[in-house]
């Protein structure tokens, strides 16, 4: 039998009540890259802000468990790519929550970089070396030091709220 809801979700009142107060929010959705063609990686990252400056710097939410964490660390940089849309399958399987047989990166093009692996799909880009990563529990944050940018006309990004991938709802007309 099919069941409407996640059957290993917790119960409502068993939930952590700041990851509901977060699902709340809606936020873009994002795959950082990091690695060389010897060991690369990727994650699908929804909670980061971007603060801007004469070094823009970008703050991401990476779990300490995470390949993300370690590969970052080691190369000290990493690529963050803004997902659209029709790139919700993408966002699934460095989520993890969609296979890819042949590993992450078999089903885009990807390009190297020094930050790491340019997925070829997804054109707007910021290109960060880490300047610390702080643990917290089971969370940590990175914070990268903007090195460059590039940019598209993006005009539908892929938003996550409420626990699912959306898309910005059309504008009202005025």
């Amino acid at each position: 039998m099919i069941h409407a809801e996640h059957p290993f979700a917790d119960l409502p009142e068993d939930r952590d009540p700041v990851r509901r107060f977060r699902g709340r929010l809606a936020n873009p959705v994002t795959i950082i890259t990091s690695g060389d063609r010897a060991r690369r990686t990727g994650l699908t990252v929804s909670s980061l802000f971007v603060a801007g400056g004469e070094l823009g710097r970008l703050h991401a939410v990476v779990g300490p468990n995470s390949d993300l964490w370690d590969v970052a660390a080691e190369t000290g940089r990493f690529v963050v790519h803004v997902c659209r849309v029709e790139d919700t399958g993408l966002a699934e399987v460095f989520a993890g929550f969609r296979p890819s047989p042949g590993g992450l990166f078999a089903t885009t093009g990807t390009t190297q970089s020094k930050w790491g692996p340019l997925i070829d799909e997804l054109p707007d880009r910021m290109f960060c070396s880490l300047e610390s990563r702080v643990e917290s529990g089971n969370t940590g944050v990175f914070v990268g030091v903007t090195d460059d940018v590039e940019l598209s006309d993006i005009e539908d990004p892929l938003v996550h709220f409420r626990g699912t991938y959306r898309a910005l709802a059309p504008r009202l007309q005025r």
